[in-house]
C-alpha cells in the first residue's frame, strides 16, 4: 500500500459572492453558449444514451453521480474541450438515457460504459467520475485497464456504507420523482452543496426535466438499489481491485463532502498505486460545479500531465 501525497487546493472566489463576474457561472446555458457543442444520442449496444460532446483530441468521458445527469458538467465542458474530445454522459437509467427494466448495480453501469466506448470506436479514454460515476470509473479501470489512460475519482462512492447517508439519498431522490415538485428537486440538489444558495433555478429545471421523464419513478427505484445495504455491500470497491488499477489516477476530495470524509478519500488514494490525492476547500459533493475554476485547473493539469 502506498501513501498518497495530499495537496490542498485553494478555492477560487465563489460565483455567488460577487467576487467573480464570469457570465458562464450564472446559468448552465451561458456556460456552453459560446462553444461548438453537440447534444445527441449514441446507441450503446441498444441503449440510447444521451451525451453532450465538444472538442477534439483524446477522448475524455465525464460520469455524473447517482440520480444525476450530464448537466452536472456544464461548467467544465468548454475549458476541457480546448484539449480533449469531451463527452458528458447520462448514465444507464439516468437523465434522458434509456431505462432498462432491471436494477442497476455497478456491473451494469460498467458494461454500459464499455458499450459506449466501443460505439465511439476508440480503444482508450480518459475517464473522470463523480460520486456514483467515480465508483463506476474505478471498477471499469480495474476491470478493463487497457481501456483507460488517465483516471479521476471525484468524491467517489463505493468505499463505505453509511446507513444514514444511504437513507437520506434514497428518501430525497424517491420523493423528488414520486411527486414531481420543484422544491423536492431543489432539496435533493441542495444536499450536494456546501452553500445551497448556488443551486440555480436552471439547475433545478434541468433536473426537474429529468425527474419528470416517463418511467422515471420506476427507474429511480432501480437506481436506488445501491442504497440497500445488502446490494451495496456486494458492490463495494475492494482493496484488491483498487490495487489492480494501472492508470495514472487523481483522487479528488473536498473538505465538506456530505457523503464521506477526507479520510475516506485518502484511504482510496492509498489503495490506488501511485495516485495523487487533492482536497478542494469550501466545496461539498459537486466540486466541478461549486468551484469550477479550481476544479478545471486541477483536472486539466492532471490530464495533461503538467
Amino acid at each position: 500500500m502506498s501513501e498518497a501525497a495530499q495537496a490542498i487546493a485553494p478555492s477560487s472566489p465563489p460565483a455567488h459572492s460577487g467576487a467573480s463576474t464570469q457570465p458562464e457561472l450564472r446559468s448552465l446555458w451561458s456556460a456552453i453558449a459560446g462553444g461548438d457543442v453537440h447534444l445527441h444520442y449514441i446507441d450503446a449496444k441498444g441503449v440510447r444514451t444521451r451525451v453532450l460532446e465538444a472538442g477534439e483530441g483524446p477522448v475524455l468521458i465525464l460520469l455524473h453521480g447517482v440520480s444525476g445527469h450530464l448537466e452536472a458538467y456544464h461548467r467544465n465542458i468548454l475549458p476541457h474541450a480546448e484539449h480533449f474530445r469531451v463527452l458528458a454522459v447520462d448514465m444507464l437509467g439516468h437523465g434522458f438515457t434509456d431505462k432498462p427494466d432491471r436494477n442497476y448495480e455497478i456491473s451494469d453501469y460498467v458494461e454500459h460504459l464499455r458499450d459506449l466506448i466501443d460505439a465511439l470506436g476508440v480503444e482508450k479514454v480518459h475517464l473522470s467520475g463523480e460520486s456514483l460515476g467515480g465508483w463506476v470509473a474505478a471498477r471499469f479501470a480495474a476491470t478493463y485497464p487497457e481501456r483507460v489512460d488517465r483516471l479521476v475519482l471525484n468524491t467517489a462512492g463505493g468505499m463505505i456504507a453509511d446507513p444514514k447517508v444511504m437513507e437520506r439519498l434514497k428518501t430525497l431522490s424517491l420523493a423528488a420523482v414520486r411527486s414531481p415538485d420543484r422544491e423536492a428537486t431543489r432539496r435533493r440538489l441542495e444536499f450536494l452543496m456546501l452553500d445551497p444558495s448556488i443551486v440555480t433555478e436552471d439547475l433545478v429545471e434541468a433536473r426537474f426535466a429529468c425527474f419528470r421523464r416517463p418511467g422515471m419513478v420506476e427507474a429511480m427505484e432501480r437506481i436506488m438499489c445501491l442504497q440497500d445495504m445488502d446490494v451495496r455491500q456486494r458492490n463495494m470497491l475492494t482493496e484488491e481491485e483498487l490495487g489492480r488499477i494501472t492508470a495514472e489516477t487523481l483522487v479528488l476530495w473536498t473538505t465538506h463532502d456530505p457523503t464521506a470524509s477526507v479520510e475516506v478519500g485518502r484511504r482510496m488514494a492509498n489503495l490506488v498505486k501511485g495516485s495523487r490525492f487533492v482536497v478542494m476547500e469550501n466545496c461539498g459533493h459537486w466540486p466541478q460545479y461549486e468551484d469550477p475554476d479550481t476544479f478545471n485547473r486541477i483536472h486539466i493539469d492532471f490530464l495533461l500531465n503538467r
